[in-house]
């Protein structure tokens, strides 16, 4: 008979471990354009993502010159599908503050930009670490370009791209690691079809490196170890 019982309770404590390994499954999607994805992300959450609160990161675009629509057709994607958004930038933040700031939020989105500069943001105010911690913790992950771009284990194949003086102040190109692959975003747009053939593949193109070419209509959906490229033309 104790034997029986102890028994049982190994069954108790390993379903007490899979509860607890399904409520805090890994979660990512990693996208090009996340406006043009949203519609599709929104229809994997049940019953909907109208609960969602959803930390839109802006730190990325604060270097970028020109006309900087996409933020706001990014932002606009995300809440017409019923993410309710929350602007911010981890810029001159520290640790605390971030955890203060975010610890909570259903979603983290990390929108596009310049990613070295987004790196070097999110080493100085301990956003890394915080960023590791949510996702461990089941907290939802969502990119967008340089967004996802950052999700890897490295980020030097954009150095050439969009490095500018940002990557000088880096010690390491090493990104968040939430994955072990590495996004190029923008696959086919012929608005990076020069930065592909000048720049980025001639850094890309090594062996030591597991790349998915993203186009603008498709996504990575990332669950626990398993990953799946989504296509919305298709699907």
């Amino acid at each position: 008979m104790p034997i029986y019982l102890r028994k049982i309770e190994n069954i108790g404590c390993i379903l007490c471990l899979l509860s607890i390994r399904m409520t805090t499954m890994k979660r990512l999607f990693l996208a090009s354009e996340i406006n043009i994805v949203a519609k599709h992300i929104a229809s994997q959450f049940a019953p909907s993502s109208n609960q969602l609160r959803t930390v839109f990161i802006t730190t990325a675009a604060e270097v970028e010159s020109g006309d900087k629509k996409w933020v706001e057709e990014n932002r606009n994607g995300l809440t017409a599908v019923g993410f309710a958004t929350f602007d911010y930038t981890i810029t001159g933040k520290n640790y605390e503050q971030i955890v203060s700031d975010l610890e909570g939020f259903d979603v983290i989105h990390v929108n596009g930009g310049n990613t070295f500069y987004l790196l070097l943001q999110a080493r100085k105010s301990g956003f890394d670490r915080f960023i590791k911690q949510h996702v461990e913790n089941g907290g939802i992950y969502m990119g967008s370009s340089a967004g996802s771009i950052i999700a890897a284990p490295n980020i030097e194949v954009s150095q050439m791209l969009d490095g500018n003086n940002f990557e000088k102040e880096l010690a390491t190109f090493a990104g968040f690691n939430i994955v072990d692959f590495i996004i190029l975003p923008h696959w086919g747009s012929a608005d990076f079809k020069s930065e592909y053939r000048m720049e980025r593949l001639a850094t890309a193109y090594s062996p030591k490196n597991k790349i998915i070419l993203l186009n603008d209509y498709q996504y990575v959906q990332v669950e626990d170890d398993m990953f799946k490229i989504v296509d919305v033309r298709v699907d």
